[in-house]
């Protein structure tokens, strides 16, 4: 074999492979055909990225720069279609792209990440890893064509290769307004579809269009222009600065011209096609807009690359189980009427449109059905639903809610009453109920297969419980108090005397100082513990910080004493005590500064330590970020008086937040992840509920007016379907007299959504009737209940165990069975409808299904007894009845003019003549055909 096909060929500088070609020469000497078998074979660009093939590769012959071509955040193997190899041959096969990305052009990491991953998805790559420090991002492929972060001109030039084949030229008569006008691509090639084969089927629907345009040099012979109002959406490019101008469009249409020719109507089009425009320079190379046109054919055009139709970034739609989508591609979801989204039962919702990172087309005449994911916290890490957790999040919970004390107060609706419920609760219970609420969560802990994300949620919500039981709970007078935790922990406040004092009702303050105290450290120890294990065993200066902002501090001295240093060692078990401890270190610090002591002869972690021992938190950590929880515990035990209120120690944060000296508080899905998918935040968007509650306990005396973003669900999750547990928590406060309000409907309807999404109709139920009596909408709780029993009469009319819970709640059985009355007659069981009917009293309804559907087939079948029975229910009521007497009272007429023949052929009377007979049947006669003539056009041929 030649040499020149032995080994790889690579002629540009910048190019590299790994082995090298020197190598490769090398290895195929020593081990003959090794060129026909290289493992993991590389091809890369220096600063451009590199590929690495999977498996074996056959490299003998290959020109590499002919072959890979790297640009800019791209990188192309086989750009020849036509002499590409099979999938698997050659260099066509699975392998691990690395690139380069310029950071400097791109968004920020966070947003990046997501936009990386979605390209990746939508060119069917995998996404692997992406390094904000370096810019390196990682993706595997099967397969070989085009991959990379494509520059938005190259997109653009992509998405308008079907027009680039017709001709194109410059539009010669510009319009009169004056504005220089440059068309790009349609909304076919946008969407990925062929606007040639788009042209053929609107050529199939309007044949005669194209035959009878007038055109001159490309352009219609009518000059008249659309009066089409442009609807303009602002490109992410555009500045925002300046005016907004229109101008009418040029785009001309000939279908008037044809009407006048022919003497017809013009007929009027449908405009189905959205077009992109970019105004003159006196609005700026950046102001883009989007208007309707007409048919463009022969409209000579200049190519322009601007972006497609997008939704603000900001734009959040929960569809398909993800947080937010981006943007949608369909524009005619939001430009047209014949494309609405509607919302069905249960969270699903129907549309005709695709989010623009996720694989398909986005045609229009394909409808979508989605559920909104309204039951991710019952799902586990392979997506799939756990009854035992749909238990554990929503039937525990609400059980346990059930056995609680409540108040009911009877509202009646019309005739019915109903009874709304509210629960009622002592602050001396509420350890208790607090404990009873985590032993749940905690059951829900020990389930395998739960994300990492999930677990973290649920951590959290255990220490949100714990925080309630610190902040709100009370002690009865001269109860006793049993110490936990460590003897150096806030009990310092207290002598501990085997296990239990007597507390005095002025001690209940430091009381809850120190729980909350034992609160805080419990919270931190993880993040303190994970920071600690990071570091080396020889930085123990840097060891004793971390462990001081958990106020681990006998982990602190006894680390101290071991390395010898007991000076250090006594000043820290001193620590957060007494103020004239913490003056006589700050003293001493300003005598050596006076003195003119060189600090960098001591280590700067030391000097750390000294700083937070005088209380002088910022000088401490002020190149060291921690998380807010650790940074209010040091305000509080390091630079606050031991024996300062719990209510000044959160005041005095919040001040701090609003001057922003502080770490803000961010939600706990912010602050510890992890998260499947990137979320925004912003500073003062939404804290942590446990931050919220804090400010609750600190304003009892004061109005609250943070109870709605408190309560949102974004202050203690990153799905914002969830409210399965903000709810108890929400309900508990109230019934413990943390605050009263009628106000947090927003919160009763999700979680009420949400129950009904999982099929709970019967606790939907139960929520509602806690919902508070107002005033000015008092008919509210009638309302849903009604709806709930309507559209969701499948689901529980099926379940014995909820229709027998509903009943016990105190629906009237009316409303029970009037929707299953509505069910039943929509599925076209008329007999079964009626009898719910007449159960729930709609005597016209059931008086016009027996008439139409089940009156004439009891008859035809001799069941008159049935029918004697059912007219016998509705003449109690025929007052309320509209033609009762050409309705069913023909029925009753006939079995007594039958059963009165009946009796006299049994008698040998003759006293009554036998005209007096053919009377009383001629009268029935035309009764009846006086009903035939209401009734006749909505029986069938039988009933007739």
């Amino acid at each position: 074999m030649a040499v020149d096909a032995m080994f790889p060929v690579l002629r540009f500088s910048d190019y590299f492979t790994r082995p090298s070609v020197e190598e490769l020469v090398e290895r195929e000497a020593a081990d003959p055909g090794y060129c026909s078998r290289v493992p993991d074979f590389v091809v890369g660009r220096v600063r451009y990225g590199q590929v690495k093939f999977s498996g074996s590769t056959d490299v003998r012959g290959l020109d590499l720069n002919e072959i890979v071509k790297f640009g800019r955040h791209s990188v192309v193997v086989y750009r020849d279609e036509a002499g590409k190899p099979a999938v698997g041959h050659g260099l066509n096969k699975a392998a691990e792209v690395t690139l380069k990305l310029d950071l400097s052009t791109l968004p920020k990491p966070g947003l990046l990440v997501e936009l990386l991953r979605c390209r990746a998805k939508k060119q069917g790559a995998r996404f692997l890893s992406f390094n904000p420090v370096n810019g390196s991002w990682k993706f595997e492929v099967d397969h070989f064509s085009r991959f990379g972060l494509v520059d938005e001109e190259d997109d653009d030039v992509a998405m308008d290769e079907p027009a680039v084949r017709q001709p194109i030229a410059e539009a010669r008569d510009p319009p009169s307004n004056g504005h220089e006008l440059e068309l790009s691509h349609s909304l076919p090639a946008h969407l990925g579809l062929d606007p040639a084969k788009m042209q053929e089927m609107r050529m199939a629907l309007f044949p005669n269009d194209e035959e009878e345009e007038d055109m001159v040099d490309g352009f219609p012979s009518d000059h008249r222009h659309l009066s089409r109002e442009r609807m303009n959406v602002d490109s992410p490019n555009t500045s925002g600065k300046g005016p907004r101008m229109r101008s009418p469009s040029p785009l001309h249409g000939s279908s008037q011209k044809f009407g006048r020719r022919y003497g017809v109507l013009a007929r009027k089009e449908p405009h189905a096609l959205l077009e992109y425009n970019v105004n003159s320079t006196e609005l700026g190379a950046s102001s883009h807009g989007i208007l309707m046109s007409g048919k463009n054919k022969g409209f000579p055009v200049r190519m322009t690359k601007v972006e497609g139709f997008k939704l603000p970034a900001e734009q959040a739609t929960p569809v398909a189980g993800k947080v937010y989508s981006n943007c949608i591609v369909d524009a005619a979801l939001f430009m047209g009427r014949s494309f609405r989204v509607g919302w069905g039962p249960n969270g699903i919702l129907l549309h005709s449109g695709s989010p623009v990172n996720t694989p398909g087309t986005g045609l229009s005449s394909v409808i979508h059905i989605e559920k909104v994911a309204g039951d991710k916290v019952v799902r586990d890490e392979q997506n799939k639903v756990k009854e035992e957790l749909a238990e554990l999040c929503f039937s525990d919970p609400m059980d346990l809610h059930k056995r609680l004390d409540r108040e009911i107060l009877e509202t009646e609706s019309d005739s019915f009453k109903l009874k709304l419920q509210k629960v009622v609760a002592s602050r001396l219970v509420l350890p208790d109920i607090c404990r009873s609420y985590i032993d749940i969560i905690e059951r829900q802990l020990e389930i395998s297969d739960l994300s990492m994300s999930s677990r973290v949620l649920l951590m959290h919500q255990v220490t949100v419980w714990e925080l309630i039981r610190v902040l709100f709970s009370e002690r009865e007078a001269g109860n006793q108090l049993e110490f936990c935790g460590d003897e150096d922990q806030e009990g310092m406040i207290l002598d501990k005397k085997e296990g239990s004092v007597n507390i005095d009702p002025e001690a209940l303050p430091l009381v809850r100082r120190a729980d909350f105290s034992n609160w805080l450290q419990d919270s931190v120890c993880h993040r303190v513990q994970g920071e600690v294990g990071s570091l080396s065993d020889a930085r123990y200066l840097e060891h004793i910080v971390l462990h001081l902002t958990g106020r681990q501090l006998d982990t602190a001295t006894e680390i101290a004493a071991s390395k010898g240093d007991v000076r250090l060692a006594v000043l820290l078990s001193q620590a957060g005590g007494s103020m004239l401890n913490r003056s006589d270190v700050a003293q001493q610090l300003d005598l050596w500064k006076i003195n003119g002591l060189d600090f960098d002869y001591i280590e700067e972690d030391r000097l750390k330590i000294y700083e937070l021992l005088t209380g002088n938190i910022q000088g401490a950590l002020l190149d060291s970020p921690i998380d807010w929880k650790r940074y209010l515990g040091l305000i509080m035990w390091y630079q606050l008086s031991p024996d300062t209120s719990l209510d000044i120690i959160i005041r005095c944060y919040h001040q701090l937040l609003g001057e922003g000296k502080v770490p803000n508080p961010v939600p706990v899905y912010i602050d510890e992840g992890p998260l499947e998918e990137a979320l925004q935040w912003s500073p003062g968007d939404r804290f942590d509920i446990s931050f919220y509650l804090m400010l609750l306990h600190a304003n009892q005396d004061e109005k609250f007016g943070l109870l709605k973003t408190m309560f949102s669900a974004f202050s203690s999750s990153y799905d914002p379907m969830d409210y399965h547990m903000i709810w108890h928590q929400r309900s508990i406060l109230e019934a413990i007299g943390a605050f009263s309000t009628n106000d947090l409907h927003v919160l009763d309807l999700s979680f009420v959504h949400q129950l009904l999404c999982l099929g709970k109709c019967h606790w939907a139920i139960y929520v509602i009737l806690h919902m508070p009596h107002l005033d000015d909408a008092p008919y509210i709780h009638e309302k849903l209940i009604r709806e709930i029993l309507s559209q969701y009469c499948e689901i529980w009319s099926k379940d014995g165990a909820q229709r027998q819970y509903i009943a016990e709640l105190g629906i009237p059985a009316e409303w029970i069975h009037e929707a299953l009355a509505l069910y039943q007659e929509y599925y076209g069981d008329r007999q079964g409808a009626l009898g719910n009917y007449i159960q729930c009293g709609n005597w016209k309804k059931a008086h016009t299904i027996f008439m139409t559907s089940v009156a004439h087939s009891l008859f035809l079948s001799s069941k008159h007894q049935e029918i004697f029975d059912i007219t016998s229910a509705l003449e109690n009521h025929k007052s309320e009845i509209a033609d009762w007497d050409v309705g069913a009272a023909i029925y009753i007429d006939y079995f007594n003019i039958k059963n009165c023949m009946q009796e006299e052929s049994t008698m040998d009377d003759d006293s009554d003549p036998l005209e007096s007979k053919n009377e009383l049947c001629k009268s029935f006669f035309d009764r009846l055909n006086d009903s035939l003539g209401i009734w006749g056009s909505k029986l069938p041929i039988e009933a007739r």
